[in-house]
C-alpha cells in the first residue's frame, strides 16, 4: 500500500506537470492539439491582462494614483518579462560597485515565495488596529538574519553574497525604503524586480532584456511572457542585454531604438566562475566538468541556459531533472532525486546557486553536490556602466526631510 507521503507526492507532481505544461505553452515549447487549445484560452486572458496594465499605467501617468518620494536616490532594476533575464547577478554587481564607492545601499525585494505573516496574526493586528508589521530584515549589512525559506531565494542569495548591503523584504517597497533610511541610514535604494512597482518612482531605471529570448512571442501574460507592452522600453535609462554572446543583433537593437532612442545599451554575459560545494567550503575549477558524468537539476525559468553551460564545459549530463521556477523542494523530492542520481553512475550533481539554498543539509547525496557560481561580465558598454555608477555616486545635494512613519525605529539612545 503506497505511503501517504508517496500519494501526496503524486498529487503534487500532477499539479506541477500541469503547471509545467502551461509554462511550456507560454514559452512556445509545447506543440500539438492540447497546446493549441491551451494557447487559445490564454490568448483571451491576455486581452484582459493588457487592459488592466494599461489602465494602471494611465492612472499613475496622469497622477490619479501618485507615487511617493523617499528623499534618497532610488535605482530600479527590472524587466518587461517574467523570469529568466538573470537579474540577481546584475543587482549583485550594481550593489557591490556602489558599496565599494561609498554609498550606503539597501536592496528592497518583495520576497517572492517567502513565508508570509500567518493569517490569524495578520487578522488580529488589523482588528486591533495594531502597528503595521515592519519589513523582514534579511541582512542588516553585517549578518544574514533569515534563511531562504523565510526570506525567499534571491534575497537570501543577495544577503549572503553582499556583506555591507542591507537587504529587506516587503511587498510594500515604500514602507521598506522608509525603514531602510530611518533604521540603517541608507542613501541608495535598489528596487529589485521593481520596473512594475509604480508607487515608488526610480530616478534611474535599469531594464534587463534577455538576448536569447528578449520578449518571447511578444504577447502579454498569460499567453506570453511580457508583463507590459514592448513600447514601455521607453521608460528605461539603461538597457542591459543579458546572456549575450557578444555577437551584434541588429534586429533586436533596431526594436529597442524604435521604442527608446536615448537609453544607453550595455551588453553583458553571465559568466560561470567555479563550482561551489553545497555542504562545504570546497571550490572546484570548471575544468573538472570536461568529460565528467554529471547529474543536473534546476528550478529556474530557463533551465536550458544552465544545462547548456554545463555542456559547454564538456560535461556529460546523464541525469537531468527540471522543476518549475522558484519551486520549493520537498524532502521526498530530493531523496527521490538523489536515489535516481545514484543509479546513473555519476561523478557529481550540479545545480544552480538559487536552487542550492533550498536543499536540505541533512539529506546525504550519493555523490558530491555543487552549484554553478555565475557573475556578470560586461562585454560592451563598460563606459556606460561606469557612467551610471558615477551618476549615482556623484556628490548629493541635501535631501528633503521625511515624515516619520509608524514602522520607523528610534535611534539608540534617543
Amino acid at each position: 500500500m503506497p505511503s501517504i507521503r508517496r500519494i501526496r507526492y503524486k498529487f503534487a507532481r500532477a499539479a506541477d506537470d500541469f503547471a509545467q505544461f502551461t509554462a511550456d505553452v507560454i514559452y512556445d515549447r509545447r506543440h500539438g492539439r492540447g497546446a493549441e487549445i491551451m494557447a487559445t484560452c490564454l490568448y483571451g486572458l491576455s486581452f484582459l491582462f493588457s487592459g488592466i496594465v494599461q489602465l494602471r499605467w494611465y492612472l499613475y501617468e496622469h497622477r490619479i494614483l501618485r507615487n511617493k518620494p523617499l528623499g534618497c536616490l532610488v535605482v530600479v532594476v527590472g524587466n518587461l518579462t517574467v523570469g529568466g533575464t538573470g537579474k540577481t547577478p546584475v543587482v549583485e554587481k550594481i550593489a557591490r560597485t556602489l558599496t565599494e564607492r561609498g554609498r550606503k545601499v539597501a536592496i528592497l525585494s518583495r520576497g517572492y515565495k517567502s513565508k508570509k505573516e500567518p493569517l490569524p496574526k495578520k487578522l488580529w493586528r488589523k482588528l486591533t488596529h495594531g502597528t503595521e508589521a515592519p519589513p523582514k530584515i534579511v541582512s542588516d549589512g553585517k549578518t544574514v538574519l533569515l534563511d531562504s525559506d523565510v526570506a525567499g531565494d534571491e534575497p537570501y542569495m543577495l544577503a549572503r553574497n553582499l556583506p555591507g548591503v542591507v537587504v529587506l523584504c516587503d511587498k510594500n517597497r515604500v514602507k521598506a525604503g522608509s525603514f531602510a533610511i530611518r533604521r540603517f541610514g541608507c542613501d541608495t535604494l535598489i528596487l529589485d524586480d521593481g520596473f512594475q512597482y509604480l508607487p515608488l518612482k526610480g530616478r534611474l531605471n535599469l531594464l534587463l532584456v534577455d538576448k536569447t529570448n528578449p520578449f518571447g512571442n511578444q504577447h502579454l501574460l498569460p499567453r506570453g511572457i511580457l508583463r507590459e507592452p514592448i513600447k514601455h522600453l521607453s521608460r528605461a535609462n539603461y538597457i542591459f542585454l543579458t546572456k549575450s554572446d557578444g555577437i551584434r543583433d541588429d534586429a533586436l537593437l533596431e526594436m529597442i531604438r524604435e521604442n527608446n532612442p536615448k537609453a544607453e545599451i550595455i551588453e553583458c554575459a553571465h559568466k560561470p566562475q567555479y563550482l561551489q560545494s553545497v555542504n562545504s567550503a570546497e571550490r572546484l575549477s570548471l575544468d573538472v566538468l570536461k568529460g565528467a558524468r554529471v547529474g543536473a537539476f534546476s528550478g529556474i525559468a530557463s533551465p536550458e541556459s544552465f544545462e547548456n553551460m554545463l555542456r559547454d564545459f564538456g560535461a556529460e549530463i546523464r541525469y537531468n531533472q527540471r522543476f518549475l521556477d522558484h519551486h520549493r523542494f520537498t524532502r521526498y523530492e530530493i531523496e527521490r532525486l538523489y536515489r535516481k542520481a545514484g543509479k546513473a553512475d555519476l561523478e557529481m550533481i550540479v545545480t544552480t546557486e538559487k536552487d542550492a539554498v533550498r536543499l536540505f543539509e541533512d539529506i546525504q547525496a550519493p555523490v558530491p553536490v555543487y552549484y554553478l557560481r555565475l557573475e556578470i561580465d560586461i562585454l560592451s558598454g563598460e563606459e556606460d556602466f561606469e557612467g551610471a555608477t558615477e551618476r549615482i555616486c556623484r556628490p548629493r545635494t541635501k535631501e528633503p526631510s521625511m515624515t516619520r512613519s509608524p514602522w520607523s525605529e528610534s535611534p539608540k539612545g534617543a
